[in-house]
């Protein structure tokens, strides 16, 4: 799993639904599909997508196939903004703390 498949399959609004509704667990995918008005085909083709990039694993019970967020992949992409973030901040910060240093030594 890559940024790139993860990022494209957010990219898509209904994706993200489905994501927002495994938020609250696991669900099967006639429940998923419930919530759309588009063919059986193409919300296979959507979950299949959503498990390809890794934001959801899928669980066969009897005659069901369940989805469930991982969780992983998502605490990896908030790891990863917020490294992102922290360069940009230490950069500001450096910034900041030279023109401290300059406005102290300049002023004694």
């Amino acid at each position: 799993m890559g940024f790139q498949e993860t990022f494209k399959a957010l990219s898509d609004p209904v994706r993200r639904e489905i994501l927002t509704m495994l938020r609250d667990g696991k669900m099967s995918a006639g429940e998923i599909g419930a919530h759309f008005d588009m063919t059986g085909a193409t919300m296979s083709y959507h979950l299949k997508q959503l498990k390809n990039a890794g934001l959801v694993s899928e669980s066969k019970e009897k005659n069901f196939v369940y989805y469930e967020l991982n969780t992983s992949v998502f605490e990896e992409i908030v790891m990863w903004f917020e490294e992102l973030g922290a360069k940009k901040n230490e950069k500001t910060d450096m910034g900041n703390s030279r023109t401290a240093d300059a406005d102290n030594s300049g002023g004694n």
